[in-house]
């Protein structure tokens, strides 16, 4: 009766430590788009996305960790302490809009994301890039080169990639709130859309 009772004591741990082992974590680092601006916390695309893959990847555990007005240097700065804290297998970096809305130098935004995006792939995490696009009246030189900011790292560290993750929100009055800048709640799932198509096979890869 010992013996039988120490059999199915181990095989309860080997299931709980398989279990721990197949368990994986995508952590967002982003601003305010990602962080349900003005919004209920479950409405964002992020809370949406965290619903929709607890039916079909339930074994994927959504780790938010984007905050409102956050640059590419304060994104930096928390990073390396979240990839320690919580080891996820995926990281989606969401960041620099705010330091182009700031006038910041495009090289410093560009520069914190590299450092990002290699602090990601030493912790052996894949990394979808979200580009983001600003108003025109912040010049077309400016505008342009910060948009293309985002394929050239995406082709320089061969990437997983969304040119623009508010595609046929943002110039769409009916889903973006009255500061013109973030999307409302019927933009949340647009934008998820968005992003899904590229995110779900990157997860299917390391499965």
């Amino acid at each position: 009766m010992f013996l039988k009772r120490q059999y199915w004591f181990v095989l309860l741990i080997s299931l709980f430590m398989s279990n721990l082992a197949s368990a994986s974590t995508l952590l967002v680092m982003g601003d305010s788009l990602s962080a349900a601006y003005n919004l209920r916390p479950e409405l964002g695309w992020v809370s949406l996305l965290e619903n929709q893959l607890s039916e079909s990847h339930p074994e994927i555990t959504i780790v938010n960790a984007s905050v409102s007005g956050e640059t590419t240097q304060g994104g930096l700065s928390r990073f390396k302490q979240l990839l320690s804290e919580h080891k996820p297998s995926w990281v989606i970096i969401e960041l620099g809009a705010n330091d182009a809305l700031r006038g910041y130098p495009l090289t410093q935004t560009k520069n914190n994301l590299e450092s990002m995006i290699e602090q990601a792939h030493q912790a052996d995490a894949k990394v979808l890039l979200l580009g983001n696009q600003i108003p025109q009246n912040y010049g077309k030189r400016y505008t342009e080169m910060f948009f293309n900011l985002y394929k050239e790292l995406a082709e320089e560290y061969e990437l997983a990639y969304v040119p623009f993750m508010l595609k046929g929100v943002a110039l769409n009055k009916a889903l973006m709130q009255a500061d013109g800048l973030h999307p409302n709640k019927e933009g949340q799932p647009v934008v998820l859309q968005n992003i899904k198509p590229v995110l779900l096979p990157l997860l299917e890869e390391s499965k």
